[in-house]
């Protein structure tokens, strides 16, 4: 007897349907076929394992187990619970009128329980897409996908849960259903926090603090140069409280390469929270970009998407390894391609790096620096050309004086400057609305600086004698324009704000008001955009 049982396979965060089929026939021998690794083979033993601990037989028959499609590779112990069904099946144990209706994965333990596997949001989506009835998965990976409202979900605990449902017999599976909650977007983290500092907190640095606005405004990648203790970590951690939430795809988006890499959202559901990621700088590449033996897995580099990825001490980091940051910061993406297997993850992650300008931390700090010339010179050239280039803002921070410390003045709070990045990202994401795969300034094309960067014959002027003094080139040139509209926006924001005309509500939920969609780019624009690219200098 045949048995056909759907389930999947990941590959990147796009599900592909994945047949099991059982046969049970004349003949010696328990074979499993259709490209597994160990993991899949080894089930074998825990699936039998786990059927005559319920209670179920083996029959003494040939079997046949089929994965297909036979030319993809499978991986993992998800298609246990499938396996188990498709024996229980074939050999007539049981009578199992509606195991076509739904996909069905998950990992038995020997006592017949059943474990969370990884990639239940991209499974659950492509269920959805196929028209199956349902998904039957761990219960953990169930509560997972509550909020995505493909298709209805069963969580299970144990292989008699799903008996339960497949079976005629079954009775009511109504306790098994997992409620479908709709997603909504979490507020900012304006409230205290003890891992996370407020801008008020962080004594001076005015410049560092707009440069860290200007970032979060237009999703601009940034670099803090300066000595140990100016505050720049905390500056990059207190970036946080003021991000803007995520909107209800950039969560999916996010959930899904957190759910492909087995790292599950506490409570279930999918991510509220913009992500902060913070290797350490001993971090290979394989970690920072993704990868891995046989199949790839995302790297820090995708579990940063739609968030901010930090990298402390930016030039103690492998030089090979900073380097392979290059096309994913351009691309908003990375292809790992192996032997056996080509996967394309999400990248689109908001750089914060922050350094030392020297070995001994403090050149530009008066006569402090004790490196040599050419001790700090070979210290920041690992910082390429091509890298400086794709990096956006670049920020000179100096120990602030004893006095702000000790006498400070009361400082901006990091929701006064949430509320203007948060409306000058609803300004952005209104003005790319019919713009495909952009939301932020940080990723227009050429033809979209043409249509919503327009310089007037002052403001062209002077760029292009910046350029010739400065010797920036014309990516240099391009990210300077792009920063300048997020500085536009800031600026046309915070008139909103102040006149009165959006109330504090208004400015994070986005009431944006035509007549502030297009402010025109200004020379004051340009300039302050200029002051942050200090590492292009030809001095």
């Amino acid at each position: 007897m045949l048995i056909r049982i759907s389930s999947a396979k990941c590959i990147g965060i796009r599900a592909v349907e994945v047949t099991v089929e059982v046969s049970v026939s004349n003949g010696i021998g328990l074979h499993l076929v259709g490209m597994a690794d160990i993991a899949v083979k080894e089930s074998l033993l825990r699936t039998v394992t786990a059927l005559q601990a319920l209670g179920f037989r083996v029959p003494g028959k040939k079997i046949v187990i089929n994965l297909a499609p036979a030319d993809i590779h499978k991986r993992g112990g998800g298609y246990d619970v499938p396996i188990a069904l498709g024996i229980i099946a074939a050999s007539e144990q049981l009578q199992m009128d509606r195991i076509e209706d739904f996909l069905i994965m998950g990992e038995l333990g020997l006592d017949g329980s059943v474990r969370n596997i990884p990639g239940a949001i991209p499974i659950v989506e492509m269920a959805g897409d196929k028209g199956l009835q349902g998904c039957i998965l761990p219960y953990e990976n169930a509560l997972e996908t509550s909020q995505m409202n493909c298709c209805p979900v069963y969580g299970v605990h144990s292989l008699r849960d799903v008996l339960r449902i497949v079976c005629s017999g079954g009775g009511d599976c109504s306790d098994l259903l997992v409620e479908s909650v709709p997603y909504t977007a979490q507020g900012p983290r304006y409230g205290k926090r003890n891992d996370i500092m407020d801008f008020s907190e962080i004594a001076g640095q005015p410049l560092a603090k707009r440069a860290m606005e200007i970032a979060a405004a237009g999703n601009h990648g940034i670099i803090l140069i300066g000595p140990p203790g100016s505050g720049k970590s905390s500056l990059a951690k207190a970036m946080c409280r003021i991000l803007p939430p995520m909107s209800a795809e950039e969560a999916l988006q996010t959930s899904k390469v957190y759910s492909v890499a087995g790292k599950f959202v506490p409570g279930g559901g999918l991510m509220k929270e913009r992500p902060f990621r913070a290797p350490h700088n001993s971090i290979s590449l394989p970690a920072m970009v993704g990868g891995g033996i046989d199949w790839p897995i995302p790297g820090e580099i995708s579990l940063a998407h739609n968030g901010v990825l930090f990298l402390d001490e930016f030039l103690e980091i492998p030089k090979r390894t900073i380097e392979a940051l290059r096309a994913p910061m351009e691309d908003k993406k990375i292809t790992i391609s192996r032997l056996r297997s080509r996967v394309e993850y999400p990248a689109d992650f908001t750089l914060v790096a922050a350094s030392n300008p020297c070995p001994c931390g403090y050149w530009g700090e008066g006569d402090r620096c004790r490196c040599s010339v050419g001790a700090r010179q070979a210290y920041i050239s690992k910082l390429s050309g091509p890298m400086i280039d794709r990096i956006d803002l670049q920020v000179r921070v100096h120990s602030g004086p004893p006095g702000e410390l000790v006498r400070r003045t009361p400082e901006e709070n990091s929701e006064s400057i949430g509320r203007r990045v948060c409306l000058a990202r609803k300004i952005q994401e209104r003005r790319f609305s019919g713009e495909e795969g952009v939301c932020c300034n940080s990723g227009m094309n050429g033809s979209l600086l043409e249509k919503y960067c327009h310089l007037d014959d002052e403001c062209a002027e002077f760029l292009e004698q910046t350029a010739l003094k400065m010797g920036f080139s014309a990516r240099v040139c391009t990210k300077i324009i792009k920063i300048s509209r997020t500085i536009a926006d800031l600026d046309a924001a915070a008139r909103a704000i102040s006149g009165g005309s959006l109330t504090a509500s208004q400015a994070i939920t986005g009431g944006v008001s035509p007549d502030i969609l297009d402010a025109p780019l200004r020379i004051n624009h340009l300039a302050e955009a200029v002051s942050y690219r200090f590492l292009d200098k030809k001095d």
